[in-house]
């Protein structure tokens, strides 16, 4: 029976061809990049302006087609790749490459539409959000119900008796609006099921408010972990971030008494209201001279690179460093087909992301920036100049796909690590600070340098930050003791 491939990234979900050209054709529509390409140089003449032209804009299949009847383009693992039709691969063996690389959009079945039933998300879809890789172990640890459910269907209005389907309704409509939010839920509930199974309790519908004191006193407790470097180091947790995890979950506990799927809610008043952030007041910059020796770091070991995961973490670097964007902003999603690049001219590039609060935020790079991001387009195989319809991952993920958070913020992690090694001998002490830093780091720079460096009206900067209260973007001009020292010299000097 023949295998039909269905997209489930359209709605609704529509079967992909099953000639093999005509799949990656489809493909390649729909992923916004080329697929399978096949190149002569009368289809070069037929496609560009001038043969000049299109040795400009395909270098590499323009030199194989002087010595070879016809050239190959593909799309492996976030590369398009080139070669002479004789070392190019099967284009069947890359369709399905490319099927499985997508494989949460495609999926296949054995020759027969699915239902409309099936093609919608279930309680599976959500689940997965919080544990993608063993999904089935975590929905059958779900798939029951404690002491507290409601076995009445007249007060239960979610109309289902096990923590399963109840949690997938909280993350459906709870947390469904903003992907930021949706990712923050889906780990504080996972770090909430883990220490459930650690202590052979549960499901969550059971615990009780006991539990719930006892989880927080967990989440404040001081941990030991390890840096990139191996060292061990204690570290005890921000307020801010038990606060903000407790929350999380007091929000399921009263969704689900509201909703009557509890007859009593363990986690009533077990933190107070949202905190005014009226005494936000960030702290962890980098240091301008650390910000120096990382830039050096990307034009000394990376500019006369051509190795592409150096490449790529200069590019990451470059982004975080000169667009002040969230760690998550970066991280691709098929969805919205954000973050991406418009060019308006060769100078003249704009970084578009999906930011908090389900807003969409436009940040103008500067030409130090555009030259980092053209070098690894090219050693991407893209074009250096991002097309008008373009729609591809903005950073790549070697296996396929896009590199998601957690590996954007190692490769930032890895270049602070290097950076920290040239330096130790000099300054240990910057050296340790670089290696405790972040990505988020990053942010708070960029923001303190628009802000007190270079003086950049509040609103403006607060637009390019994407914060929702211009208070906050105010916190920075607080946090430079010795502008305020030099306000205060100003006001008051004395003849001596």
């Amino acid at each position: 029976m023949t295998t039909i491939w269905i997209d489930h990234g359209v709605t609704p979900p529509v079967p992909v061809p099953t000639e093999v050209d005509a799949a990656l054709a489809y493909l390649g529509h729909v992923l916004g990049h080329p697929c399978y390409e096949r190149w002569t140089l009368s289809r070069m003449k037929r496609s560009f302006v001038s043969l000049g032209e299109a040795k400009k804009i395909k270098p590499t299949a323009f030199g194989l087609l002087l010595d070879h009847p016809e050239a190959v383009e593909w799309w492996e693992r976030g590369r398009l790749r080139t070669a002479a039709i004789e070392d190019a691969p099967d284009p069947s063996k890359v369709l399905t490459a490319l099927l499985h690389t997508h494989r949460r959009r495609f999926r296949p079945t054995d020759g027969i539409m699915p239902a409309r039933s099936e093609t919608v998300g279930d309680a599976g879809t959500w689940i997965a959000r919080i544990e993608s890789k063993q999904t089935a172990e975590l929905m059958r640890w779900l798939a029951r119900g404690g002491r507290f459910v409601n076995q009445q269907p007249g007060t239960n209005t979610l109309a289902v008796v096990e923590d399963l389907d109840a949690l997938a309704s909280f993350l459906r409509e709870r947390a469904s609006k903003s992907r930021h939010t949706l990712r923050a839920y889906a780990s504080e509930m996972r770090r909430l099921v883990t220490w459930c199974r650690d202590r052979q309790l549960g499901p969550l519908s059971d615990l009780t408010r006991g539990d719930l004191l006892q989880y927080h006193r967990h989440l404040a407790q001081a941990h030991v972990t390890t840096d990139m470097a191996g060292s061990p180091t204690v570290k005890l947790p921000a307020p801010t971030t038990v606060s903000r995890a407790m929350a999380t979950v007091a929000s399921l506990y009263e969704y689900w008494h509201e909703t009557g799927y509890l007859i009593a809610n363990p986690a009533a008043k077990l933190v107070n209201g949202s905190q005014k952030r009226t005494g936000y007041s960030p702290q962890r910059f980098l240091p301008p001279a650390l910000v120096t020796a990382c830039d050096a770091w990307a034009l000394t070991t990376v500019e006369k690179s051509e190795d592409i995961t150096l490449l790529r973490r200069r590019a990451i670097w470059a982004l975080y460093r000169f667009s002040g964007v969230r760690l998550a902003e970066l991280a691709w999603s098929q969805d919205t087909g954000l973050p991406r690049i418009e060019a308006e001219a060769s100078d003249r590039w704009t970084l578009h992301v999906h930011g908090k609060g389900d807003k969409l935020r436009s940040i103008p790079l500067p030409m130090a920036c555009v030259r980092q991001l053209r070098a690894y387009r090219i050693a991407r195989g893209l074009p250096g100049e991002p097309g008008a319809a373009e729609s591809v991952p903005l950073i790549h993920g070697f296996k396929g796909g896009s590199l998601q958070e957690s590996g954007l913020f190692d490769q930032v992690k890895s270049l602070f690590c290097e950076v920290a090694k040239q330096i130790e001998h000099q300054d240990p002490g910057q050296a340790a600070l670089l290696r405790a830093a972040s990505p988020h780091w990053l942010r708070h720079t960029y923001a303190k340098s628009l802000v007190v460096d270079h003086k950049v009206p509040l609103p403006a900067a607060q637009m390019l930050l994407g914060h929702a209260s211009v208070e906050t973007t105010a916190a920075y001009a607080k946090t430079d003791l010795s502008q305020l020292r030099e306000f205060v010299d100003e006001s008051f000097t004395v003849d001596e």
